[in-house]
């Protein structure tokens, strides 16, 4: 993920990583981040002003019935999603 998220970012599209989880403050308070379920990993912004989401998978990355329905749904809404499994196909998925 991370190179996909430096590969996109030198193509000049900014590049926000969506983290989920238990965090601890330095003074260890718990914080939950939250997100829907199956939320892409990736929001990438493009230099002409449009918007993308990225699910990241490995070769053999399973993407959950959830992920796929929520690429899914923000097509049908009109924004553009995508699920990558490479630099190549993030770079597709984004400039084409």
């Amino acid at each position: 993920m991370h190179a996909i998220m430096l590969a996109l970012a030198e193509r000049g599209h900014t590049v926000f990583r969506a983290n989920v989880g238990l965090f601890f403050t330095k003074d260890g308070r718990p914080v939950h981040a939250v997100l829907p379920v199956g939320f892409c990993d990736l929001f990438v912004h493009r230099p002409d002003g449009q918007a993308w989401y990225l699910e990241i998978k490995t070769d053999t990355g399973r993407v959950r019935p959830q992920q796929a329905a929520f690429v899914e749904a923000m097509r049908k809404s009109g924004a553009r999603a995508g699920i990558a499994r490479s630099i190549a196909d993030a770079i597709t998925i984004i400039e084409d």
